[in-house]
């Protein structure tokens, strides 16, 4: 889930990592130096239990994939420029009466134009194991993103601009203020669908830029730290993605995270094509998608050679 709004101002941060208790409150610790986890609430314990059974059942048939895709899942040149054209220029939600709708609109394409500097913040309950795990398995992430993009995207707690958020039931119930800290302009329909995240709703991601801005200067994802480890990682690749510019989704998009369908939890050959596409030089921020096409298709065209191939690992 992905949703553009208008920035206001930036804000510096401090660590790494930082933890965030129940009121919503960010303290500065670093993992050497961090506390025991708090035990785990009764809704979240209910929680890591509900969201279990959905990844064994998703991976029972055969969704949640890692391995990129494979003969199984072949696209040509088309399929690439098509696919990108309808996530890179489309919203996937809307603001509706005080509330975030799932509603396909033809926007303009966005992306970041400098360095992405990555916190991660972990909820009080969020055990120190899955801490360790989910640090590890987001920095090597953000050097793969770096390579595919050539940003220079790490995870810092020096001036971040894209703040991870993993947070157990209650410290997201209770992450209004830490929300606001970071990005002060977020708009209330976002907020509310972060803080009230629905269950069906594993993860979101905010990107921010400044009024008539197509350049991205701050991004936001909440993830539930009750997911269970592929589902948790699944949100981690698709959140952070979409927070650099693939920010809709579509059912025809296949090998790719970007479909709704969930039959794959982590970035495909054909996700990491689109973000090459994304950042390169021959788009820029803002251009629309009749202006953008005939260089979507060309690019397409050179990163495939023309040919259909399979998505490998």
């Amino acid at each position: 889930m992905a949703a553009l709004l208008g920035l206001g101002m930036f804000l510096a941060g401090c660590d790494l990592s930082r933890s965030l208790g129940p009121a919503g409150s960010a303290a500065p610790v670093g993992p050497a130096s961090e506390p025991a986890a708090r035990p785990l609430s009764d809704d979240s314990i209910a929680a890591r239990a509900y969201y279990g059974r959905i990844e064994t059942a998703a991976r029972a048939r055969g969704q949640l994939r890692t391995d990129g895709g494979g003969t199984d899942t072949p696209f040509s040149a088309d399929d690439l420029a098509r696919n990108f054209e309808r996530i890179a220029f489309f919203d996937e939600f809307q603001p509706v009466g005080g509330q975030l709708v799932a509603r396909s609109t033809e926007s303009t394409l966005h992306r970041w134009q400098g360095a992405v500097r990555v916190d991660v913040v972990f909820g009080d309950s969020v055990p120190l194991d899955q801490r360790a795990r989910d640090r590890a398995e987001i920095a090597a992430y953000l050097a793969r993103l770096s390579d595919l993009t050539g940003l220079p995207i790490r995870m810092t707690g020096f001036a971040p601009n894209f703040s991870v958020m993993i947070l157990n039931e209650d410290e997201r119930r209770g992450a209004g203020p830490g929300i606001l800290d970071f990005a002060p302009a977020i708009a209330p329909e976002a907020l509310a669908s972060a803080v009230g995240m629905k269950p069906d709703t594993y993860c979101t991601v905010f990107s921010f830029s400044a009024a008539g801005s197509a350049t991205y200067a701050r991004a936001l994802a909440v993830i539930r730290g009750e997911l269970p480890d592929i589902l948790r990682l699944s949100c981690i690749h698709e959140e952070i993605a979409q927070g650099l510019g693939l920010v809709n989704d579509s059912p025809r998009a296949r090998p790719s995270i970007f479909n709704d369908n969930d039959e794959f939890a982590t970035l495909t050959r054909q996700d990491e094509l689109m973000l090459r596409m994304l950042y390169d030089r021959r788009l820029s921020p803002g251009m629309g998608l009749s202006q953008a096409a005939p260089t979507v298709v060309a690019i397409a065209a050179e990163l495939m050679g023309g040919e259909i191939i399979a998505a490998l690992p």
